[in-house]
């Protein structure tokens, strides 16, 4: 019989969490979901239990929580331990882009504010409880995937708070990874590009780019995010994807700008 394998998903009512909550349940994953509103996770919840790979795995636990405060996301990591026992993986997933494409110098300070709260200092919070359950767990450790951008290498055009949260997001991967290595703790960061979900619509009616056309952009299917996700949570502590692109093939990306 195999063993049972706890994951928190953070973001996981919609987009690239759903779609990453549902591919660890149907590969026998009890997954504890996060997510600021209740009736997307309760929906999420309800796609997981149709794709359970064992009748008495892939449990799933849905705890409305944001992440940007450090009182919700102590009462999510409580609520995984007495629930479940341990926790295997965090997919620290949870982000926003802000409002919309908002050149530099019309950028509030709220705004810059809530990007970074939940980017940065969520996702800080999240690995901060993660790593402290993984260390003290018996058996010791566990694996935290953070989910970056191809934002985390090359700039849209105004998406000044974006982009900084998510290169600080690579610090907080490399940082984690080096003191998570007494504890068997991997850390890893995944840079997604153009996966469809309800966030890049735009994509697909004409989106700015660098010369300041608008021009439309390929997607690719968000399964194939999840299921990258998957294999990246699946590897033996011993073996880590440091980091890992995985995008629309024709998106602009290399060579963008």
């Amino acid at each position: 019989m195999s063993i049972q394998k706890i994951a928190v998903v953070t973001g996981a009512g919609s987009g690239i969490g759903r779609a990453v909550a549902v591919e660890l349940a149907a590969s026998g994953w009890s997954v504890a979901l996060a997510g600021r509103r209740a009736e997307p996770l309760a929906r999420t919840a309800e796609l997981a239990a149709e794709v359970a790979a064992e009748p008495a795995g892939g449990e799933t636990l849905a705890v409305p929580t944001d992440v940007a405060d450090p009182e919700a996301v102590t009462a999510l990591f409580t609520a995984v331990r007495e629930r479940f026992g341990r926790l295997d993986l965090l997919f620290n997933n949870a982000g926003t882009f802000g409002p919309g494409a908002t050149p530099t110098e019309q950028l509030t300070y709220a705004d810059w504010q809530s990007v970074v709260q939940v980017n940065v200092t969520g996702a800080f919070l999240c690995a901060q409880a993660a790593y402290r359950q993984m260390k003290e767990q018996s058996p010791q450790g566990g694996r935290i995937i953070n989910n970056g951008s191809i934002s985390a290498h090359a700039p849209r055009p105004h998406s000044v708070a974006y982009t900084t949260t998510k290169h600080a997001m690579t610090g907080l991967t490399k940082s984690l990874s080096l003191d998570g290595r007494p504890y068997r703790i991997a850390v890893s960061q995944i840079d997604i590009g153009n996966a469809a979900t309800d966030m890049t619509e735009r994509m697909q009616t004409g989106i700015l780019q660098a010369n300041g056309q608008l021009a439309v952009e390929p997607v690719m299917d968000v399964r194939e995010v999840a299921g990258t996700v998957r294999h990246m949570a699946e590897l033996p502590l011993e073996a880590n994807v440091q980091f890992a692109t995985v995008l629309a093939t024709a998106m602009p990306y290399v060579g963008r700008g």
